[in-house]
């Protein structure tokens, strides 16, 4: 095959990616260009980017203990990153369970330069396809997709959540961000406490100290565990490799670094796979032990997305694989014994 028809062929073979199940549209764009899709179980996982910051200095905010600036240079250079221009990343998670999209967190809102919307339309979903918004805490970039230049909600038929500390500090201290998003949703966001299940395989985490009240959330699904930090990780190198580190921004730096301490410890014992709201994109990944800290293991990047099998309906039985990169777009069984599982476009 000569090359001109590789390439052609094989532009051809990205463009064909497996829908999400449930409500989703066949997806625009390939997966990691602004979504990245994956299987978790039963549920079919989107991490949206909302795309990047300008480049901007990265010392202290990413690391603001006085004492461990020299280190925290040191490290950054070792790792190609320059402390002075380094690009922030911002990674809502849709979860679709079926029955229910649920989005985590809404980007900073396409008046501030978010591409949220658009990627969420190149990954198959409209907003009138979300039922449920789950809000980790009250930052402008968390909470500024909410709403449109006018004020209406831009997910208007999902129920919205938050954690109850999270809710009740910004109702009382509210931001501009929050007078311009969150208040004008107030009669939509229902309180959230610790440990409850807002869908079915989907809990609540506490995980306080970036703001007062901040929310991560844990989703299991067939004995695969996904924890979505939010904010809670920090920064992807930094904040893993020293223990005491803290963000400029964090609001409570004491309860935040024993936060991480304790969730860290959590997920690299339980190997469970992560997502964090600004680490690098596609921001899926592990957290091993290392040294004195941890370490963020980059997931392997699939570009196949899922597959659906069809035999058990939408939502009853449905069941999702990873598609093999040997099937063909249209019509081949993503494995011989899934019936009616089709790599590409929902029959």
């Amino acid at each position: 095959m000569d090359r001109r028809r590789f390439i052609g062929l094989s532009g051809v073979l990205l463009a064909g990616l497996s829908p999400a199940w449930g409500q989703g549209r066949p997806p625009k764009g390939v997966n990691g260009g602004g979504f990245y899709r994956f299987a978790l179980g039963r549920v079919a996982v989107t991490i949206l980017s909302d795309g990047q910051s300008a480049p901007g200095p990265l010392l202290p905010n990413w690391g603001a203990n006085p004492e461990l600036q020299g280190e925290f240079r040191r490290t950054l250079q070792e790792h190609f990153l320059n402390p002075e221009a380094t690009r922030n990343n911002f990674n809502p998670v849709l979860l679709d369970l079926g029955e229910a999209r649920l989005l985590v967190d809404t980007g900073r809102g396409t008046g501030a330069g978010g591409r949220l919307l658009a990627h969420l339309e190149l990954a198959g979903y409209a907003p009138e396809d979300i039922t449920h918004v789950f809000l980790t805490h009250g930052h402008p970039d968390h909470i500024g997709g909410l709403v449109d230049g006018g004020g209406r909600p831009v997910f208007p038929q999902a129920v919205h959540l938050m954690g109850r500390v999270e809710l009740d500090y910004w109702l009382k201290n509210p931001s501009q961000a929050v007078e311009r998003a969150l208040l004008p949703l107030r009669d939509r966001i229902r309180p959230v406490e610790d440990g409850e299940e807002i869908l079915p395989g989907v809990r609540a985490v506490a995980s306080f100290g970036h703001t007062p009240g901040h929310m991560s959330l844990e989703a299991t699904s067939e004995g695969k565990t996904l924890f979505v930090f939010g904010d809670a990780a920090g920064h992807y190198l930094l904040s893993l490799r020293f223990p005491q580190a803290y963000l400029g921004f964090d609001m409570d730096k004491g309860e935040v670094v024993r936060t991480r301490a304790r969730l860290f410890k959590k997920v690299s014992e339980e190997k469970s796979l992560i997502t964090a709201y600004h680490f690098p994109w596609p921001a899926l990944g592990y957290i091993r032990p290392e040294g004195e800290g941890y370490a963020f293991v980059p997931a392997f990047f699939e570009f196949w997305g899922v597959c659906k099998n069809h035999a058990g309906g939408q939502g009853g039985g449905a069941t999702l694989r990873p598609c093999s990169t040997g099937t063909t777009i249209w019509n081949a069984a993503c494995g011989p014994n899934w019936r009616g599982a089709r790599c590409g476009r929902s029959p």
